[in-house]
């Protein structure tokens, strides 16, 4: 699609109150350039929700999220900012994620306005020729090839060719003697799309598969060379549903698989990518959504401020701080190579890329042609007090005091922990709040 025109781009800075008007309003004349135009206010901002602790607590809507959103969409149905759903869940297709918003919030969504953990993998179309193996819940193999997949494997596949491999649960034990069905063709790459139903039999048969090098009628080879490319998305440790406490989330199986698969072989894990938040990846995908919903909209005015609402201090308030520091550096006019380069390699250990080896140079890689340039300038942190992080008293005054009551790192293993990218930039009590206070800086008044 075309690349957003920079059109008027000292509009924002002529319509502060100073000069007399409302921030984001087009009047009869352009103060930039003089054009005639309508009296419709129109954003230079976008917003990217959290879903789960910010709008819901798993099929509860959090009551603030109505009001936010009677705020954000007009008489006619249409959002008065671009809007993105940005969401670590993996267990559905877009459509299915956007048709359940739509219903718990009142308000008509896009699946074009809804990014999943696994949304990314579009992009990594030199597996979609391979032989891949999923793993998760829901309807893994649909999603998968709605992604672009073309040979897609379950775990419950290869349980049923291989039924001597799920030993741990006595029940499902074969009765009688089992022979090897066998006939799956040989698995080339594994896909770690959620936290599946049963963790044993998963744990079990992606270890068998990169203990074997996806051939599943031979024995375990402790090797020396590189497992099979291993993509996994969505790394919450932890996630907010309708319970007092936080439950286990996806990133708690990945430290079991990682666990596990060092314990046996000595070695680290590697991953080939890890998606999802706080990926660089993801919010380099959402700025482009709120970037193609402003051309479609037609509105003139660049998107140059994004604002990140979440309730997670390891993955969405350090997504967006990630995200913002990326654009800062690009702003700024340093290296591309070495900023995204940094970002690709984010973690201490050094046994991770969050984006795949090919996609590294963004400059003139495939991020860069497929999604264009992004025009924003900065990406805000929210953090808002629903969900995952929940304060020890009233909501703090200082974003230092919220890291402050976070002693444990639980992010990625591969995701260094620095104070500063857990720092959020507001700190506010709901998603109702956060919309306000947003407005408020942005000095934004919709009609």
């Amino acid at each position: 699609m075309k690349r957003l025109l920079p059109i008027c781009r000292g509009l924002r800075a002529l319509s502060q109150p100073q000069a007399g008007r409302r921030a984001g309003v087009v009047g009869s004349q352009c103060g930039f350039c003089g054009t005639a135009s309508g009296t419709k206010p129109q954003p230079g901002f976008g917003l990217l929700f959290d879903i789960d602790g910010v709008l819901v607590r798993g099929r509860m809507p959090i009551p603030a999220a109505k009001k936010a959103f009677q705020k954000l969409v007009n008489s006619q149905g249409q959002f008065v900012v671009p809007v993105v759903f940005v969401t670590n869940a993996g267990n559905c297709l877009r459509q299915t994620k956007a048709d359940q918003l739509a219903h718990i919030l009142g308000v008509p969504i896009s699946q074009d306005q809804v990014i999943m953990s696994h949304s990314p993998l579009r992009m990594f179309k030199k597996y979609h020729e391979r032989c891949v193996l999923v793993s998760g819940q829901g309807p893994v193999l649909d999603i998968a090839k709605h992604l672009g997949f073309e040979k897609v494997v379950s775990i419950d596949m290869l349980r049923e060719s291989f039924p001597l491999l799920d030993m741990v649960d006595h029940n499902r034990r074969p009765k009688l003697p089992s022979i090897t069905v066998g006939n799956l063709p040989k698995v080339e790459a594994v896909i770690l799309f959620g936290e599946p139903v049963r963790w044993e039999t998963n744990l079990q048969l992606i270890m068998d598969v990169l203990l074997t090098n996806g051939n599943l009628t031979g024995a375990h080879q402790i090797q020396t060379q590189p497992h099979l490319p291993l993509l996994a998305c969505n790394m919450d440790l932890l996630w907010m549903a309708e319970a007092q406490s936080p439950r286990f989330g996806h990133g708690t199986f990945l430290v079991c698989l990682e666990n596990i698969y060092k314990k046996i072989t000595g070695q680290e894990m590697k991953y080939e990518a890890l998606m999802g938040k706080p990926s660089e990846m993801t919010y380099h995908f959402a700025e482009y959504l709120i970037r193609s919903q402003a051309e479609e909209r037609q509105w003139k005015l660049p998107i140059t401020s994004l604002y990140a609402i979440g309730d997670n201090l390891m993955t969405d308030i350090y997504g967006a701080n990630l995200y913002n520091r990326y654009l800062e550096k690009r702003a700024s006019g340093k290296n591309l190579k070495a900023v995204t380069k940094m970002m690709a390699a984010t973690g201490s250990t050094g046994s991770a890329a969050t984006v795949p080896q090919e996609e590294v140079e963004m400059t003139d890689g495939a991020w860069e042609s497929e999604l264009a340039s992004p025009s924003a300038t900065s990406c805000c942190s929210v953090l808002v007090c629903t969900g995952v992080y929940k304060p020890s008293g009233e909501v703090p005054s200082s974003a230092k005091r919220c890291v402050r009551e976070t002693t444990v790192f639980h992010g990625h293993r591969d995701f260094s922990f620095d104070p500063v990218l857990v720092e959020p930039g507001h700190i506010v009590h709901d998603v109702a709040d956060a919309v306000e206070l947003i407005f408020q800086k942005e000095k934004f008044v919709p009609q």
